[in-house]
């Protein structure tokens, strides 16, 4: 399958909230705490979408998923209990979640392989991202796409495992 990544426009947002709606869910499912407390919410995917940070991931004309990429820009990243594996410039995404039409065919995979293919482009050599210590999905992911543990991070009061890929 051929897919498209790119940046998602505003009118595109009702899409992306409905796939991030989904995957909510699928946490809280899951027994998962991550995205249970009112956090992502459409304001934040338009704030996403206005400030160019907002991607997503088509399959033909169709949104499958969606994240927000960001380069050097995450100053909960600074106050790290653990080590980066690098000092210098870094994308960093959140918000990873894919459409439940499409679960199951590696499509979070493609979407680092992409945000990968995004900071080398933009000639970063270092993708960093974080996940709740119950999103076992996210966790396996990360490992199995060569990401490495770097220690804690805190977003809103809760301590999140921060990663760390070196391309």
């Amino acid at each position: 399958m051929e897919y498209t990544f790119r940046k998602a426009t505003l009118n595109e947002g009702s899409a992306i909230w409905a796939i991030l709606q989904d995957a909510i869910e699928r946490r809280k499912a899951d027994g998962s705490a991550q995205w249970q407390d009112g956090y992502p919410n459409p304001t934040v995917v338009a704030q996403d979408i206005e400030h160019g940070q907002g991607f997503v991931l088509l399959d033909g004309e169709e949104i499958v998923g969606y994240t927000a990429v960001l380069i050097n820009d995450e100053p909960a990243y600074t106050n790290i209990e653990g080590k980066w594996l690098s000092d210098a410039d870094f994308v960093v995404f959140h918000r990873v979640a894919i459409s439940a039409t499409h679960l199951g065919k590696g499509l979070s995979k493609v979407m680092l392989s992409e945000i990968e293919r995004f900071a080398s482009a933009n000639n970063i050599r270092s993708v960093r991202a974080d996940t709740n210590f119950d999103n076992a999905a996210m966790l396996k992911l990360f490992y199995r796409a060569g990401y490495r543990y770097c220690g804690e991070v805190y977003f809103r009061g809760s301590a999140r495992k921060a990663f760390e890929k070196v391309l």
